[in-house]
């Protein structure tokens, strides 16, 4: 049975980038939300032992590819980033 026209066939092959390594993520949009706001919310729990705040920057990214306000967001720091990093290099 062929998915054509069913509108899956884009995400089917999603992944992420995090410095030059390709992560699959799960094809169902309900799992990813749901890993990127536990990925948020345990991030933010960083002072505690084995999490992190290394996680909030990372549920962001899960959720950008969701949401557009996210994907908004993310893609604004990370101009401003650059901006500032291009400003103290030189």
């Amino acid at each position: 049975m062929s998915n054509e026209g069913s509108g899956q066939q884009g995400q089917a092959g999603r992944k992420i980038s995090i410095f030059g390594k390709q992560v699959a993520m799960p094809q169902s949009r309900l799992l990813r939300i749901a890993i990127g706001v536990a990925l948020i919310f345990f991030g933010i729990l960083g002072f505690l032992p084995v999490l992190g705040f290394w996680m909030v920057p990372l549920g962001i990214l899960v959720l950008s590819y969701e949401f557009a306000a996210v994907r908004r967001f993310r893609r604004r720091i990370s101009v401003w980033w650059e901006k500032r990093r291009r400003r103290t290099s030189n």
